[in-house]
């Protein structure tokens, strides 16, 4: 490879963080700007789906039937939203303002190129505007009206509440009837109701009971909740499965961030109603789910015990165990995901300073995806207090 100055710049820059603390917003500012310097799209102040462009990238992550879009040049929305995380999570540990208007002038103008108001309710879609009309998903929707939640409880300014009531809107109109309830994955395509859709819509209603004291946003939390628990929930482990489809056929893969998700749904339930039992399934899934989605590894700094899921979904998982967390005090969850990405620091970052999916490094490859270090972020920002 040819080792150019700006990747010389960004690697002297990380070595000035390295004396940090595990998970020290010193380690998530040094990958933010790092990621903001190698991933910018100066035409339009937006960010690459991977570092180097893969030239022969294809997305997979589309719903069944899209257009798979090659030679995009920018990323797509789930990606993108990855980086509002992380700055929201910054904000919120350190309350330094040069991370809010970081957010506001850089990433949420940004953020706008992809919002819809050509169809309604109105959302965000899945590419910017620019390319013309795209899916809309449901799940990324979810995502972005959580952060909005924070984003307002942080601030105070109510445009970011409206965006999340909006988008809040938005993702209900996508349940209906069908298997007693649940909410769609995809707008464009309604072939199955997603645990990636519907717990986290559980998650934002009751944020925005929390910041509104409504009812109804209480009442649809609890609905929504207990319609993925009855049908998405595996008995045997307590781990939630990824989809049912309308012919009540379950996809039974497993991901750690919809169990993650239901985590933080039981304990936020339990805090609102003081009912038990959603503290019990939380406690109940998070045991699962150590034990389904970690595995030891051989590195070579010897064997060492991993979560197998990518990044981005761990650090949703990581979300619900802060939660749990916060009411029982139970750590040894977060201090293996803790372990896990101080291997991932010292060891696997490429050239340029990036991580790959892989925490071990195992099998990271050339092109680095935005969203597996842009999650990283919010990551080792919320890793600052273990």
């Amino acid at each position: 490879m040819i080792f150019n100055l700006k990747n010389s710049c960004v690697l002297v820059y990380l070595c000035l963080c390295v004396q940090y603390s595990l998970g020290s917003v010193s380690v998530a500012d040094s990958l933010l700007h790092v990621i903001l310097n190698q991933y910018h799209v100066e035409k339009y102040g937006l960010l690459l789906e991977t570092y180097p462009v893969n030239p022969d990238q294809q997305v997979t992550y589309l719903a069944e039937g899209s257009e798979q879009k090659k030679g995009q040049e920018v990323s797509f929305l789930w990606p993108y939203s990855g980086m509002l995380s992380g700055l929201v999570a910054l904000y919120e540990k350190t309350e330094d303002p040069k991370y809010l208007a970081l957010l506001e002038d850089r990433i949420l103008p940004g953020l706008e190129l992809y919002w819809d108001q050509t169809r309604t309710p109105y959302s965000y879609q899945s590419y910017p505007l620019f390319n013309g009309e795209s899916d809309r998903f449901y799940d990324d929707n979810d995502w972005l009206a959580i952060d909005f939640c924070d984003l307002y409880r942080l601030t105070g300014r109510k445009e970011y509440l409206d965006r999340a009531i909006a988008l809040y809107e938005y993702i209900y109109s996508g349940w209906d009837d069908l298997l007693g309830g649940g909410i769609y994955w995809c707008e464009q395509q309604k072939t199955s109701k997603n645990t990636c859709s519907n717990a986290p819509a559980a998650v934002l209603s009751l944020k925005l009971y929390e910041l509104t004291g409504q009812e109804t946003y209480l009442e649809r939390a609890k609905k929504t909740y207990e319609w993925t628990r009855e049908w998405l929930r595996d008995p045997a482990d307590k781990v939630y499965w990824d989809n049912i489809n309308l012919k009540k056929e379950i996809g039974k893969a497993k991901y750690t961030y919809n169990s993650g998700q239901m985590i933080q749904a039981g304990v936020l339930l339990y805090q609102a109603t003081k009912d038990p039992l959603y503290l019990q399934d939380a406690r109940e899934t998070a045991a699962g789910a150590y034990g389904y989605f970690t595995r030891v590894r051989t590195t070579p700094q010897g064997e060492k015990l991993f979560y197998s899921n990518m990044p981005w979904f761990n650090v949703i998982l990581l979300r619900g165990l802060i939660a749990l967390y916060e009411v029982d005090k139970t750590d040894t969850y977060i201090q293996t995901m803790k372990e896990n990405v101080l291997y991932a620091w010292e060891y696997t970052r490429d050239e340029n300073g990036l991580l790959g999916n892989d925490w071990t490094g195992e099998k990271n490859g050339k092109y680095k995806w935005l969203l597996d270090n842009a999650c990283m972020i919010e990551l080792y920002a919320c890793m600052s207090e273990f």
